[in-house]
């Protein structure tokens, strides 16, 4: 993203250590980032929006200077830092959250009538915390955040304890695989958990107390889900797998990383609802364990996660991938011809034709290489890349690799022309 990110250094390991007053939507935290210098420092520069900071130590000691302009904070140490040297930054601040604009929209923190969702992509992670935000910048995660009594604060990873303080409650998780900033979360709100487990995944759908045997009902398929794609895809990346349902309805579902965000809205069993309990599902494999280093790349998260909801109906026994693929591809030759899905630019970034181009040419490769190969590439690709940075040039050399498949005829096609290909 445009002045986002720091390319001179990177994070290992967050721990934040926040605060949050719900009535007055208040914030305040110490976030400690163990970090590594990629080049010689003369000075660094992090992300943080409308939040103050009082305080910051460089390996424990005052820095020579720091100081915040716009959503940049920026560090000049008392003496360089030497390329490869480790480094801890630690961070007091603290503020009115709101949601970070972009070239997209306002992403980040967000109040709800009761409580709080942060959904970042793609740009919102410096609503809520110092960091640096670039996709490519995967760190471990460790959280201790402490909300009024009677409240559930959720955050990614597993839970590792909670501990009443007066009137308050202190919540510890921890996400020990490497995520970047903007798949970073916290949920706040009046939640029950509902729990199961399959395959060695703990599955939690956190809802409202009032909306329980409802949500219990709409989210019931997620178990046979994971089994699924953990047979089409590999083994499913993470510990832990959770649902948020807020009280709220909310214009869209959202993942981060082990978690996902869904508005009352979807508490449905009808296919338009549960399409999307798949598709933000399926991003545990495409976006979170494998993360785009570039957002030209996004088709990598959202075709692969549009394909997984026609996987899915084909699986539990609705219409087929291919009858969804045939009415998709009708559906985009009426529409303009305009998108170029490996670089469809901050416009087109999470255009629905970005998502069902995707999911199409995933289907072109099915066509072309036959299920055993094209599921065996899928599988393939999870494994290889497995909690790392991808590009499209990866995936494509990976196809060539282990198929028949001419990448520049099929490939090229597909991603770098506008004109829609012929399916079949």
């Amino acid at each position: 993203m445009p002045r986002h990110g720091d390319s001179t250094f990177s994070v290992r390991h967050y721990d934040l250590e926040l605060t949050v007053v719900l009535v007055t939507n208040a914030l305040s935290g110490v976030a400690t980032l163990s970090c590594t210098a990629l080049e010689d420092l003369d000075d660094l520069t992090l992300d943080l929006y409308r939040l103050r900071v009082t305080k910051l130590r460089l390996d424990g000691a005052s820095p020579a200077k720091f100081s915040q302009r716009g959503a940049r904070l920026t560090v000049r140490p008392r003496r360089t830092i030497a390329a490869g040297t480790e480094f801890t930054v630690e961070i007091t601040y603290h503020g009115s959250p709101r949601p970070m604009p972009g070239p997209d929209g306002e992403a980040g923190w967000e109040e709800l009538a009761d409580g709080l969702i942060v959904a970042s992509q793609p740009h919102g992670a410096p609503s809520w915390f110092p960091c640096n935000d670039r996709p490519d910048d995967k760190a471990t995660y460790a959280f201790g955040i402490t909300v009024p009594q009677g409240y559930t604060a959720i955050a990614n990873g597993r839970g590792t304890g909670s501990k009443r303080r007066g009137s308050t409650v202190r919540y510890e998780f921890a996400e020990s695989s490497p995520m970047a900033s903007y798949l970073a979360t916290i949920q706040v709100g009046r939640y029950v958990p509902l729990t199961s487990d399959v395959a060695g995944v703990d599955l939690t759908t956190w809802c409202p107390p009032g909306r329980k045997a409802a949500v219990a009902e709409a989210f019931a398929d997620q178990p046979a889900m994971v089994e699924a794609f953990s047979r089409l895809f590999g083994a499913y990346p993470f510990a832990t797998y959770a649902a948020v349902v807020t009280d709220d309805e909310l214009e869209i579902p959202l993942e981060a990383q082990s978690l996902s965000i869904f508005g009352s809205n979807l508490v449905d069993r009808d296919w338009s609802a549960q399409r999307l309990i798949a598709h933000e599902l399926a991003h545990q494999w495409f976006g979170n364990s494998l993360t785009l280093r570039h957002w030209r790349d996004i088709w990598l998260h959202e075709g692969f996660a549009c394909y997984a909801e026609w996987l899915w109906s084909e699986e539990s026994g609705g219409r087929t991938a291919a009858a969804h693929a045939q009415e998709q591809w009708d559906r985009l030759s009426e529409l303009p011809q305009d998108l170029v899905l490996s670089d469809p630019g901050p416009d087109d970034m999470f255009d629905d034709r970005l998502y069902k181009r995707g999911a199409l040419t995933l289907h072109a490769v099915r066509l072309r290489v036959g299920d055993e190969a094209f599921f065996a590439l899928l599988r393939a690709w999870t494994e290889r890349y497995r909690h790392s940075g991808v590009t499209t040039d990866d995936f494509v050399s990976l196809a060539q690799e282990l198929t028949e498949v001419d990448g520049a005829e099929l490939f090229g096609a597909w991603l770098d022309e506008t004109a829609l290909p012929p399916l079949t």
